[in-house]
């Protein structure tokens, strides 16, 4: 059977799952297609015009590197095809958005045949994915007087791609569909036990909240040809928890409307709204693909006569509906007036989502274009020796004389590109940034290659320090669809520049570590922007951005993010932390303590969290900055005091070495060059010539949270409050209760220690209680399964030789085995310790799983419904989040424990403790 007949075979199995043919990405596959096209008589000719025209994916695949060439065959006579004419050749090479299509236009538009170079260079003045290679040509044509290079770059300084563009729709109508009541997560857009379809974009669509959903978005489409869907979340907030691509390319699948008709399931223009807005990380997602990003605020707190909140019996806050936004609404959007209307009634202001820079990303259908525009005008006018128009916004500068910088405006000062020399620049700035450190996460990895192919992208940006690609969201199970997808993705971060988790050529030990972790450990300058695939990447030293895969390509490929600078908030400590408790109630305590002080408002939202950590390592802190995804919050930084940073400085760089050591370091020596930066980072700081990043004193904050850590005296758990009768109050983060609400009573059926949220002492914790319980009981058995998963490798390294992991390995029925991977996932638990791989494990849901109905424990970050745990029919399951010495203790006895026995069980165990620094870590002055 040839290559087109296993296509076509593939093609009748898609059928059968209602799938449209896969898109096209392979040069073989293709080649034999043109063949095909090329043999009058073929009997499959009609069926390969069709593939060959509307079915091939563009960029930098192979693929697509056979379409532009046949194509510039045609133009230029050597093949005829009578269906697609040089005129129509030029049309599809316009839908190919760079790569081998801009090096085919090239030859075409700077050749010596007018009658072809014309035409060329109109379609090379719409296109705008041009890389270095490609400005190069077109630079030392016009400097030897080609007449045609001088056209194209007067008609890019000119930036006539953008302006020669249609413009936003004044009114734009849409029809409501309530996708959920509370906060959405975009597990329930694109679930995380689908992550291995994310790059079948049809197939993956097919998962997207429920088939019911889909059918009555359907419904609502052919009832309302003239309106667009608007996906909305009641009561909530749209996309919390991740800022997942996925979730937004399916929005646009069914919502949407398509990007290029040669260019199958690629859709633009989502319209996503939320009762309280978006969030911060899918809200970028939402830019990337043009679309519209809406907070409604259609509930309201409900005030006495004096204008205080209302309270339940139950002491929550009393909303009350302002204005309906009910299933089958129809609204209008008015962009010039940045208004909602329903009818002639005003319903809100949204001016927010009408910012100019969001209307140039509506109106050139992505954020993309104009990153790669504003480069393109740049260098166009630069080589004509002209000054660019102002054609696009000017970035928003903010300047308030008198007034100092927080912790992440001097970060984007210092980054920042384009800016006004000497101005110093607030919160509220729209600015672009270098970006210092990229990470990509094996989930969603194949997306970010390929968005980096349909960008053209071919190797990293030389600005990046460094760039990870992991493979800890696919370790738990080394199954056909990771065997098939992995190696695939890291030969490509490979070839493309970026140290990968996995060596294509197999000459070092996989490394499973948990991203987060490892991009903590190469962050090795506080004053750093990082930008990760994951809504995790939040590290403790520098300023970390959790980041959609396409924003991920964009950094990769240019080195830089587009954003506003975000308001902080400032957190400080005071009082002392008892012995029993740990640092994780801490974190869970600091959001408890927020919402109490603002009356139920999450001030965390959409902002930065500017934590003044102090004494405690980079490691520790992590704890705190993982959580702030699910306090809401934009990212956060760590203030520490100058010795602690070098600490944390000097164990990342020990980390570096053994990658280095394993011979993961690449031709440019990227890893040599983090511990050369390392080195010269603690140096400024122990000289005194740059000490550890502080805030100005007289810095503004959106609000200060003065968390009080004598009134700590519970472990906090929280708690998704499956049960709730109002429905947007479950699976929501902001549920933090204390042990004794669960009165020593509540069962566990699972208990897991591991995620990004774990750190070395959280392991060493297992193996202290495992200890004492042995000392005092004789032997330890559990009454729950007990999941522990190290986040890395060099974690369990450290435990062997500090015999730690033997205590674990004595008391484990399960240890995993490199040599001998599961190749399925584990469906039901005995009342054992499972050993798992370093990895995310159950904490990513798409592989490993609690059993159906459970009632898990978990030190991981996810609480969200049927993540952790499914439903089953008995029960609804729910994962509550807590400390170690909690989630152990649980799955000992079997159920949450009570205070006095939580005591006992931890007494003499060194467990996370954190002192607040006595001094106040700000600097007087600029």
């Amino acid at each position: 059977m040839n290559i087109y007949q296993d296509y076509i075979q593939e093609i009748e199995e898609r059928k059968n799952q209602g799938l449209h043919p896969k898109p096209i990405d392979g040069a073989d596959l293709l080649s034999a297609i043109i063949e095909q096209i090329k043999d009058t008589a073929n009997e499959y000719r009609a069926d390969s015009l069709k593939f060959f025209i509307y079915n091939t994916l563009p960029g930098t695949t192979s693929a697509a590197g056979v379409k532009a060439q046949f194509l510039k065959e045609i133009i230029l006579g050597e093949s005829v095809v009578e269906e697609i004419t040089p005129v129509y050749a030029f049309e599809l090479l316009s839908h190919m958005k760079g790569g081998p299509s801009i090096g085919v236009l090239l030859d075409l538009a700077l050749g010596n045949d007018e009658t072809t170079a014309k035409p060329a260079a109109e379609v090379l003045k719409t296109q705008v994915y041009l890389y270095d290679a490609d400005t190069a040509r077109l630079k030392e044509a016009f400097e030897s007087g080609n007449v045609i290079a001088k056209d194209i770059l007067e008609s890019y300084a000119k930036a006539e791609f953008f302006t020669k563009l249609p413009e936003v729709a004044e009114e734009i109508k849409v029809v409501t569909f309530i996708a959920g009541e509370g906060d959405i997560s975009t597990d329930l857009l694109s679930p995380g036990n689908q992550a291995h379809s994310r790059s079948d974009r049809e197939l993956h669509g097919k998962c997207m909240i429920t088939p019911e959903a889909q059918d009555e978005i359907k419904m609502l489409q052919a009832q309302h040809p003239d309106a667009s869907v608007m996906l909305i979340a009641e009561k909530g907030t749209m996309g919390v928890g991740s800022s997942r691509m996925s979730g937004v390319n399916n929005v646009a699948l069914w919502t949407g409307k398509q990007a290029s008709p040669y260019v199958p399931f690629v859709n633009i223009a989502p319209i996503v709204a939320g009762t309280n807005g978006i969030s911060p990380i899918f809200l970028t997602t939402v830019d990337v693909t043009g679309g519209i990003g809406i907070d409604l605020q259609n509930w309201v707190k409900k005030v006495d006569e004096n204008g205080n909140p209302v309270r339940n019996e139950n002491g929550d806050i009393v909303l009350e509906e302002k204005y309906s936004i009910a299933t089958g609404t129809v609204l209008t959007i008015n962009t010039k007036e940045k208004k909602l209307y329903n009818g002639d009634t005003e319903l809100k202001d949204i001016s927010k989502s009408f910012t100019p820079q969001k209307l140039e990303f509506i109106k050139a259908g992505g954020s993309y274009a104009i990153v790669f525009g504003k480069k393109i005008q740049t260098f166009a006018a630069k080589t004509l020796g002209i000054t660019a128009p102002a054609v696009f916004a000017p970035s928003k500068e903010i300047s308030i004389e008198g007034q100092g910088l927080t912790a992440v405006e001097k970060i984007f000062n210092r980054n920042a590109v384009g800016v006004t020399d000497g101005k110093l620049l607030h919160a509220g700035s729209d600015v672009r940034v270098e970006v210092n450190i990229v990470g990509s996460q094996d989930t969603t990895g194949l997306m970010t290659s390929q968005e980096l192919e349909s960008m053209a992208a071919t190797v990293i940006s030389p600005i990046v320090d460094g760039a990870y690609q992991s493979g800890c969201h696919t370790a738990s199970v080394w199954d056909k669809k990771a065997q098939a997808n992995i190696p695939k993705l890291m030969k490509f971060m490979n070839d493309f520049g970026v140290i990968t988790a996995r060596d294509p050529k197999g000459e070092y030990h996989a490394m499973t570590d948990v991203i987060h972790k490892v991009l903590n450990d190469i962050t090795v300058d506080e004053w750093a922007i990082i930008i990760g695939g994951d809504s995790h990447t939040r590290m403790s030293k520098g300023v970390a951005f959790g980041a959609d895969s396409g924003t991920v390509a964009l950094a990769l490929a240019t080195g830089e993010a587009s954003m506003p600078i975000p308001e902080s908030v400032k957190v400080t400590f005071k009082g002392d932390m008892k012995e029993h408790m740990d640092f994780r109630d801490v974190v869970h305590a600091t959001q408890a303590q927020m919402l109490k002080q603002f009356d139920g408002e999450n001030v965390f939202q959409g902002r930065i969290i500017e934590v003044h950590i102090g004494t405690l390592p980079a490691d520790q802190a992590f704890t705190f900055t993982d959580w702030t995804a699910e306090m809401k919050a934009k990212a956060s930084i760590c203030i520490s005091e100058d010795d602690t940073l070098i600490e944390s400085l000097e164990i990342a760089k020990s980390r570096i070495q053994i990658m280095i050591n394993k011979g993961m370091d690449n031709h440019n020596h990227v890893l040599q060059g983090l511990i050369n930066k390392a080195n010269k980072r603690i140096e400024e700081i122990r000289t005194g010539d740059k000490p550890a990043l502080t805030p100005d004193a007289n810095a503004k904050y959106y609000a200060e949270v003065v968390v009080d850590l004598d009134i700590i005296v519970e472990p906090m758990i929280a708690d998704p409050d499956v049960n709730n009768d109002d429905v947007s109050k479950r699976y929501t983060h902001d549920t933090i209760r204390d042990l004794t609400f669960y009165g020593g009573e509540k069962k566990v059926d699972l208990g897991f220690v591991g995620s990004c949220m774990v750190h070395k002492g959280d392991l060493k914790i297992v193996s202290q209680m495992l200890r004492n319980l042995e000392q005092k009981n004789g032997k330890v058995e559990f009454n729950a399964p007990l999941v522990v998963a190290a986040p890395t490798y060099n974690i369990i390294d450290e435990l062997k030789a500090e015999g730690d992991w033997e205590l674990l390995e004595k008391y484990s029925g399960f240890e995993f085995n490199d040599n001998a991977p599961k190749g399925e996932a584990r469906t039901q638990y005995e009342n054992m310790m499972y050993l798992e791989r370093p990895g995310c494990n159950l904490c990513m849901g798409n592989q490993e799983k609690a059993e159906k109905g459970d009632t898990v424990l978990a030190t991981s970050t996810r609480l969200f419904q049927g993540r952790v745990v499914e439903d089953s029919e008995r029960k609804k399951g729910e994962s509550l989040l807590a400390s170690t010495p909690v989630v152990v203790l649980s799955a000992i006895i079997g159920r949450i424990p009570n205070i006095d026995e939580y005591k006992a069980a931890v007494e003499g165990i060194d467990l996370t403790t954190f002192v607040p620094s006595i001094k106040e870590l700000v600097t007087v002055g600029h």
